[in-house]
């Protein structure tokens, strides 16, 4: 029997790029409360299948190394953070829980597992509540992290053997699924704080921004807006941003919505791709191409690094899930872009750019598009183009070679683990 909400105990998870900052918020969040447990795993040495985990409840504090069988973030979930959490929730002296988060770690497959993973007989949401996902930010080195190129592993950070993400991958998707931001530090420059804050309005436009000084457990509980998402992981058929980001130009900073209801070359496609990586913060959105017409494909890119994988299947298409099986959310849009040939078929995109010109990424993709004689050619023709598309496509590609397979359906544009 799942346990009522008032028998659940709040959990708020910190992510973010900064150790200090992260470290700062966890402590100002603990405070005076004695009843405030606060978690961290250190993935430093993971590579070597070693954790440090960090666990302070009221006047102790304790420190164990734990050994896993793979050293990875899912194990780490699995093994030890899953089952504390519910040890925790068990405990009448703890009344909240604080999981300060590894800066290689993003905040929805953590959440995805809290909701999903079973552990014992029941999955961990039976037992913690989650009030919010806080993202430390620092002013001074976000913007560089968010649009530079550096892998995780460039900076020693891997969140597994096989970790291929970029610095700005990770984070964008902490700042993305944050509830509030939390802002730290000080900007090298007012550009460059003017340039931070045009960015973060428009990849989490409805996401409050306090400073790290003002924050306490008080503040953070009333900024946390009605509809924030509270953990709910991603429908990668929802909405691409939640909220309304400004569409004018800030800074040089803009964002492009890209809506078209025919679908793409493959080949065209796959030649204009960089378009989205080179002077773009982000992209995220469906795909539609046409050498693949029943399969929806999810588009993200961030800093160097940009990846189109399988997201299903059109609801127009034989393989689509039942319409009364998808989230309400999902059935209003695609009613609303419902084509009496094509179904719920269409590109949606959106780009936030820091240096490229919006006009010309729009022509570009335009261009990608079938022509009205390989439209009228219909599906039967557009399977036969040559396909440079797989289940999962990287870029850069090496040789016209594509990267590996990533299942986009379990956690759209986040790290697999194993």
């Amino acid at each position: 029997m799942a346990v009522t909400d008032k028998h659940r105990v709040p959990l708020v998870l910190i992510a973010g790029l900064s150790p200090d900052a992260g470290s700062d918020l966890a402590g100002r969040l603990r405070g005076d409360d004695r009843g405030t447990a606060v978690v961290h795993h250190d993935l430093r040495q993971i590579g070597s299948g070693v954790v440090l985990r960090r666990l302070r409840l009221g006047p102790r504090e304790s420190l164990t190394t734990l050994e896993l069988a793979h050293g990875c973030v899912s194990c780490t979930l699995r093994e030890d953070l899953l089952p504390l959490l519910r040890t925790l929730a068990r405990r009448p002296e703890v009344r909240r829980i604080v999981v300060h988060l590894d800066e290689a770690m993003e905040p929805e497959p953590v959440c995805w597992a809290v909701h999903h993973l079973i552990v014992g007989d029941r999955p961990v949401i039976d037992d913690v509540q989650i009030e919010a996902v806080v993202t430390a930010v620092d002013a001074g080195s976000w913007l560089a992290d968010a649009t530079g190129d550096d892998t995780m592993a460039d900076r020693g950070l891997r969140a597994a053997a096989d970790d291929e993400r970029t610095v700005a991958q990770v984070a964008l998707s902490q700042v993305e699924f944050a509830d509030v931001l939390v802002l730290s530090g000080a900007a090298p420059d007012a550009w460059t704080a003017a340039r931070t804050g045009a960015v973060l309005e428009r990849v989490a436009p409805s996401v409050p921004i306090l400073q790290a000084s003002a924050v306490d457990t008080a503040t953070l509980r009333s900024a946390v807006p009605a509809h924030a998402r509270r953990g709910e992981p991603t429908d990668v058929h929802g909405a691409l941003l939640r909220g309304e980001p400004p569409l004018h130009a800030d800074c040089g900073v803009a964002v492009l919505p890209f809506f078209a209801q025919r679908p793409f070359h493959p080949q065209r496609l796959h030649e204009a791709i960089d378009v989205l990586l080179d002077g773009v913060v982000r992209t995220r959105g469906r795909a539609w191409v046409a050498s693949q017409p029943d399969a929806a494909f999810w588009v993200e890119s961030a800093g160097g690094g940009l990846g189109i994988g399988h997201a299903g299947a059109w609801l127009d298409s034989p393989g689509a899930p039942a319409w009364e099986d998808v989230s309400p959310e999902r059935r209003t849009l695609a009613s609303l872009r419902w084509h009496p040939r094509f179904g719920d078929r269409a590109q949606e995109l959106v780009v936030v750019t820091h240096q490229a010109e919006p006009r010309d990424i729009e022509a570009t993709l335009n261009a990608a598009l079938l022509t009205d004689e390989e439209l009228a050619a219909g599906p039967a023709a557009w399977t036969r183009y040559p396909d440079p598309f797989g289940e999962w496509h990287t870029d850069p590609c090496e040789d016209g070679e594509l990267g590996g397979t990533h299942d986009v359906n379990a956690s759209p544009g986040k790290e697999e683990t194993e």
